[in-house]
């Protein structure tokens, strides 16, 4: 276990700290800290940092409620840098997005690779940063009926589909229904990890239900 003494702060008493969501793994946010708001991290269990604009101590989620609760935190191999991981209660970014990180500066065509969280990235992009002809930016613009509109009407297709017992073209459906879920989902501020919240809870009931038909 390292010290505290031993980090290397700046010479201005600091130290860049890379919040990262212990279970996706993704980066939420780069922070520093000094000694001060490191100890009270560690004592409280949740990040406080230090901000550079306001010269103060700043406890992430005091106002918002969107508090990081830490799990661990680890130094690199030089000892001047942070890597705080955490279970959050909210969005990371002062957006209302799940992470600061979410425009793309470069990608690479050949070893990107497709997942949820990347396209909802992308989406939240499209929310934040409106871009013109983009289809997504127009869903947004049109606000939560318009989108609530395409949902059903994907709804309704993806039964379609399901019930001629065509799977190609349920995939095809199911994959726009997704789309429109997740532009939902950002418009009323539910995250992917919401949803896996829930899902985790469902399961864990579900698991006792079987276990008591089992001992029934």
């Amino acid at each position: 276990m390292v010290n505290i003494e031993e980090l290397k702060f700046d010479e201005k008493g600091l130290i860049p700290a890379v919040v990262v969501d212990d279970e996706s793994k993704k980066v939420l946010t780069v922070a520093y800290m000094n000694k001060e708001s490191l100890e009270i991290s560690m004592k409280e269990g949740k990040t406080c940092f230090w901000s550079r604009s306001r010269q103060e101590l700043w406890r992430k989620g005091e106002t918002s409620g969107n508090y990081q609760h830490i799990v661990k935190i680890q130094t690199d191999c030089d000892k001047d840098a942070l890597t705080v991981y955490v279970k959050k209660d909210g969005p990371a970014c002062h957006l209302g997005t799940d992470s600061c990180f979410n425009d793309d500066v470069y990608v690479s065509e050949d070893l990107h690779s497709f997942s949820l969280e990347s396209l909802m990235e992308m989406l939240v992009g499209r929310k934040v940063d409106k871009k013109e002809g983009s289809y997504t930016t127009y869903l947004f613009e049109k606000g939560i009926d318009k989108i609530l509109k395409k949902v059903g009407e994907e709804c309704t297709e993806v039964i379609i589909a399901a019930k001629a017992n065509d799977k190609k073209e349920t995939i095809y459906e199911v994959a726009d229904l997704t789309y429109h879920v997740m532009v939902m989902m950002i418009e009323m501020g539910i995250s992917l990890e919401d949803i896996h919240k829930e899902l985790a809870s469902r399961h864990v009931i579900d698991h006792k239900v079987k276990q008591e038909k089992m001992t029934s």
